[in-house]
């Protein structure tokens, strides 16, 4: 396949191209800065994107079978001041506005767009299964979420299918939360934030980048789709299991306030607040995950 990669310079984007080029899919890297991004890969096109330029878009997506886009303004890089709100809601918006009036000028048209979202989207569910039939929550992360994906599917009316990545907490060990999670454990300091009651939707790197090329391989596939091991875990028990990994106490409790003082508003939707994701359709797909047991994906990440 003909795939298009909007934002493929991150954690997820580095794996989902190095997988799609593995299965000999031709990729396409749009970035703003390709000749920076170029130096991730080998055997990849990088191609100069501005949103505001929709012919050149135009040309780059017309004849391709697939578009994914996980494009977006790091959620947790800065303290959500009023205009960091704003770029995080922008950069979403605006670039997947970019990728709908690139499709609707396309005279061939992509089969496929995957659209990056969030388990966000669900806001705070502190107990029952949330699947992907769940209501939207409240809140700034569950708005984002909503206005964006209400962007994607617009490109629904020229016969595109549109499927909506609600990923949740992505682990590897070469970024993310793991590593900010791992650091006071390697201290003898390790321990669950807040309550340790909410939940943590995880889910490994690989399965994750698994997940996507099933969905865009994978026709029936379409709307919603939760990316997290089938294995729910509240955050106490995650701890816990990677005290046990790290052979480490897992004892020294955040407090809320702490982490509210420290971080702001963001502390209670990304760290205090969680949902039991259940990833039901790609179960009910057939899908096959490498690591469905959070002992198991620990122990593959942090051998």
């Amino acid at each position: 396949m003909r795939v298009v990669v909007a934002g493929g310079s991150g954690l997820i984007g580095r794996k989902l191209i190095d997988s799609l080029l593995q299965a000999h899919h031709e990729v396409t890297l749009i970035s703003r800065t390709p000749e920076k991004v170029m130096k991730y890969f080998t055997g990849v096109y990088a191609r100069f994107w501005d949103t505001k330029n929709i012919t050149a878009l135009t040309d780059i997506l017309d004849g391709t079978d697939a578009v994914i886009n996980l494009t977006g303004e790091s959620i947790a890089s800065k303290r959500w001041t009023q205009i960091q709100k704003e770029r995080i809601l922008g950069s979403r918006i605006e670039s997947t506005q970019a990728i709908f009036g690139a499709i609707r000028h396309s005279q061939r048209k992509p089969l496929v767009l995957l659209n990056a979202s969030a388990v966000g989207y669900y806001g705070n569910v502190p107990e029952g299964e949330v699947t992907e039939s769940a209501p939207q929550g409240t809140g700034f992360l569950a708005d984002v979420c909503s206005l964006w994906e209400s962007e994607a599917l617009k490109v629904q009316e020229f016969g595109v299918r549109v499927v909506l990545l609600r990923t949740g907490i992505v682990l590897d060990k070469q970024g993310g939360a793991l590593q900010n999670i791992l650091r006071p454990f390697r201290f003898f300091i390790g321990g669950p934030l807040g309550s340790g009651r909410q939940w943590f939707p995880w889910i490994h790197l690989q399965d994750e980048v698994s997940a996507i090329l099933f969905a865009m391989e994978n026709e029936h596939i379409t709307g919603s789709l939760n990316l997290a091991a089938p294995e729910s875990v509240r955050m106490t028990d995650f701890c816990r299991t990677l005290g046990r990994i790290l052979h480490r106490p897992s004892w020294m409790r955040v407090p809320a306030w702490t982490l509210k003082l420290m971080l702001g508003e963001m502390a209670e939707p990304l760290l205090l607040h969680g949902q039991k994701m259940i990833p039901q359709k790609l179960i009910d797909a057939g899908f096959q995950f490498q690591f469905p047991k959070l002992e198991d994906a620990l122990r593959d990440l942090l051998a």
